[in-house]
């Protein structure tokens, strides 16, 4: 099953994942260059869409 939209957003009493990463580090500039639609419009077709497990975001797994 293609996993379902869902709130990104994080509750104010824990810290945003963002700010706890350096963002001069290599792998954070490269995971801000891919265009990680995509990879989600790419892979989209090949999931069930009323069967199966919720899939794994596409930035898990590639």
């Amino acid at each position: 099953m293609y996993k379902s939209p869902y709130n990104t957003h994080q509750v104010s009493m824990f810290w945003d994942l963002a700010s706890m990463l350096n963002p001069t580090h290599p792998m954070y500039k490269l995971a801000n260059l891919i265009n990680w639609e995509t990879f989600e419009r790419s892979f989209a077709p090949l999931y069930c869409k009323d069967n199966g497990r919720m899939a794994k975001p596409i930035r898990l797994m590639v």
